[in-house]
């Protein structure tokens, strides 16, 4: 028989108990606050839903409500965290049978965004207009995400010690909390994000010379609170004097997979450097990158077959 009190509870203090048992120090809080921004939406589109309530169409209902104002994306992220707690609650016997099955996940038409990468030749264009002077400055940061691909809180939690020039490899063990007043380093976003990333010999030397003086612990590039916004406006500036497309710092990112996977690298090399959960995640971020390469596969495979007389 299902437990009367806790099936009439209201959905949106199951989901806020829920949180507080299986995530609070659980995640990263970063991912933590995901989690209490989709409970406060929660909150406010379903303020009277009660656990014993939420059937398919009331919950399909409150996707609906939350897709009015969010793009498809940002609404099927904000169901599988909402999914995870009502299967949580299914198999407590407070729900009888799984709500959630063939929802439908709608959204608001996206907005024009940015590009994400940049071609070869739009990279040597922005690398020409760089000033790599001989003190540490944000051109440098752009340097080292471009060759590197790290994710923007990886490598403001660089410290000089991170650097072997011999073997020419940077580890990444650890990230900057930027969002923090204070900052600090902290963990990085998931385990396999813990890895060593191969430099080319002439980055080395650039860096060797560059951090020589500053001290092995402290990051190369934090002085004082970093915002995201500050390295993206420097960045749209020397886009825009080298007449290529804006992009962002985590299209940097997106740049140097782009240019490793036209360059032929595998798919798992190229997931293992960008410190990527599985290939999964690298395959359906560049998915229209690896088709594009696909179909030049199947040419080039057409042409040799043509050739065996």
């Amino acid at each position: 028989m299902m437990p009367r009190s806790k099936s009439t509870q209201l959905f949106h203090q199951y989901f806020e108990e829920w949180i507080e048992l299986y995530k609070v120090n659980a995640i990263r809080s970063v991912t933590l606050d995901k989690y209490y921004m989709t409970l406060k939406w929660v909150t406010k589109l379903a303020p009277d839903l009660r656990i014993q309530d939420i059937t398919r169409r009331t919950y399909q209902q409150l996707i609906n409500d939350y897709a009015l104002e969010h793009e498809k994306q940002t609404t099927k992220d904000f169901h599988h965290q909402v999914k995870s707690a009502i299967m949580d609650a299914v198999d407590e016997g407070l729900i009888k049978q799984n709500p959630t099955r063939k929802i439908v996940i709608k959204g608001k038409q996206p907005r024009e965004k940015k590009q994400k990468f940049l071609n070869q030749f739009e990279v040597q264009q922005l690398l020409h207009q760089l000033n790599l002077n001989s003190t540490i400055n944000w051109d440098w940061y752009i340097l080292l995400v471009v060759k590197t691909g790290l994710r923007f809180a990886e490598a403001l939690a660089l410290t000089p010690a991170d650097f072997d020039f011999n073997k020419q490899t940077v580890s990444v063990d650890k990230t900057w909390n930027y969002r923090n007043t204070k900052g600090g380093f902290q963990p990085t976003k998931n385990i396999t994000s813990i890895r060593k990333v191969q430099i080319d010999w002439q980055l080395a030397m650039q860096f060797s010379q560059i951090i020589k003086d500053l001290p092995d612990s402290q990051p190369i590039f934090v002085r004082k609170r970093v915002f995201n916004s500050t390295i993206n406006q420097r960045l749209k500036v020397l886009c825009e004097k080298a007449r290529i497309p804006v992009i962002s710092v985590h299209g940097l990112r997106h740049t140097h997979a782009s240019l490793l996977l036209f360059a032929g690298v595998s798919i798992a090399s190229v997931a293992k450097r960008l410190g990527h959960s599985s290939m999964t995640t690298t395959q359906e971020t560049y998915l229209h990158i690896i088709q594009e390469l696909e179909a030049q596969d199947g040419e080039k495979i057409m042409r040799q077959m043509a050739q065996l007389m």
